[in-house]
């Protein structure tokens, strides 16, 4: 199933953040190697010139790593990945928050209704 990709932002970026998602979501684990870069273009739905560019990008960033021959491998820096799932979590919860600014729900409504839904309350 292809990965769901919008025409918005580069493409290649949008693989590197579902890669790096996938990695902090143990999908891949550290020291784990990764598929080709046509298996994971075909999968993606994208061509492999675009992938290969992602996975250039996350080996720069220290995730990745080759291997000459025998491919690309996740970092086996548990900080590191530690580091990245907090840097994601943070994220996500920024773009939440300035969302639920946006409809106007003040910060303390904004809490209520996630401990609300943590609880399974509507």
């Amino acid at each position: 199933m292809p990965w769901d990709l919008d025409n918005d932002r580069p493409i290649y970026l949008q693989l590197m953040e579902r890669i790096q998602q996938d990695i902090v979501a143990g999908v891949y684990q550290a020291g784990d190697k990764l598929p080709s870069v046509r298996d994971l273009a075909m999968e993606a739905a994208v061509n492999p010139n675009t992938m290969q560019k992602a996975l250039s990008e996350l080996e720069r960033n220290g995730l990745l790593h080759s291997q000459r021959t025998s491919g690309r491998y996740i970092t086996e820096d548990k900080e590191m990945l530690k580091q990245l799932k907090s840097d994601l979590a943070a994220s996500h919860i920024r773009e939440f928050i300035e969302k639920m600014k946006q409809l106007g729900f003040p910060e303390e409504e904004t809490l209520e209704l996630i401990q609300n839904a943590i609880k399974g309350e509507h």
